[in-house]
């Protein structure tokens, strides 16, 4: 059981909360362990109920104005978009909340509790944006939920820079955009939402990168777009606050390297071509590629997550969301 140490004020300013951060983090785990290993006392542990969810990123998290989601969308009986039939990662955040989005509202809630404000083709420097736009829009209310997801656009934007630009230059501008999503995320905690942050899935592991390899090739993209992706994670991992009180931290990276592994242990067939003959947005469980499966496969075009991939996502961030002394 975890046990809430709301009690413990919150740093004032982005400074002192980095430098005591790690410490914080570490002194409120220990004191939430021997709380428990007491079997009882004062303290009580309210479990975070949030009344909002928003949602900044790029096509992994993205809805449409007109239902639709860039994995597979499935279908009604009439041949219909049924746009909760296979929901991305932060539509089933968010029915675990009972949240709906104004994109996809079935029920037709009057004030859907979901905000997209994903987009897809975003990069970091678009979610930089996109918070800034909800700061203008109206700004942040206690009880809100942010989820953060993006860089799959920076790093294959860096690697087709190369070979003009050279692997040292690359790596290191991937971990400077790590490092600035990490202050997205920073500036979302001063705002004063609560945070799910999901690192990258291997971006080595999509079709893109595995179609880059030709015959004779002696430098390898995937092992390269691998690397972008992890100097990207480890400076995202690193500079957001340390604290499970305002952060959770979602590994997406390692999940997706244990899919990699054993593809099958995850019920998928295929991890390395996409499923979808039709490009998304516009792909949907009648428009997939021959004998292709949306639940078998696990990507729906060379680089955005087929439904299986997006409910590997969902699990871990659910898992997170509950599991944060939020």
């Amino acid at each position: 059981m975890i046990f809430s140490s709301k009690a413990t004020p919150r740093w004032p300013a982005a400074l002192a909360r980095k430098a005591s951060a790690r410490v914080a983090f570490g002194v409120g785990i220990t004191t939430l362990a021997l709380v428990a290993s007491c079997g009882g006392g004062t303290t009580q542990y309210d479990p975070f109920v949030p009344k909002r969810l928003l949602v900044f990123g790029d096509d992994y998290s993205a809805l449409t104005q007109n239902n639709r989601n860039y994995s597979v969308n499935a279908l009604d009986d009439n041949g219909n978009i049924n746009c909760v039939g296979q929901p991305i990662w932060v539509q089933q955040l968010g029915f675990a909340y009972g949240f709906s989005f104004a994109e996809c509202n079935p029920n037709a809630d009057f004030q859907p509790a979901g905000r997209m404000l994903a987009f897809a083709g975003a990069k970091v420097a678009d979610v930089a944006a996109q918070v800034e736009a909800q700061v203008a829009a109206g700004g942040f209310r206690d009880k809100d939920l942010a989820t953060v997801l993006a860089g799959a656009n920076d790093i294959i934007e860096l690697y087709e820079q190369f070979p003009s630009l050279g692997q040292d230059t690359l790596l290191a501008e991937a971990r400077a955009r790590g490092q600035r999503l990490a202050r997205v995320v920073n500036r979302l905690v001063d705002l004063g939402a609560k945070v799910i942050i999901a690192d990258l899935p291997d971006i080595g592991l999509t079709p893109y990168a595995v179609s880059r390899r030709t015959v004779g090739q002696t430098f390898d993209p995937v092992d390269f777009i691998t690397r972008l992706t992890t100097a990207f994670n480890e400076q995202l991992g690193v500079n957001v606050v340390l604290d499970g009180r305002y952060v959770g931290l979602v590994q997406t990276q390692l999940r997706f390297q244990a899919i990699a592994r054993s593809p099958g242990s995850f019920g998928l067939v295929n991890i390395t071509e996409g499923v979808c003959a039709t490009a998304p947005p516009n792909c949907t469980s009648a428009t997939l590629v021959t004998a292709g499966s949306a639940g078998t496969y696990l990507w729906s075009d060379d680089r955005r997550l087929a439904p299986t991939g997006q409910a590997q996502l969902a699990s871990l961030a659910i898992d997170r969301a509950r599991r944060n002394p939020f």
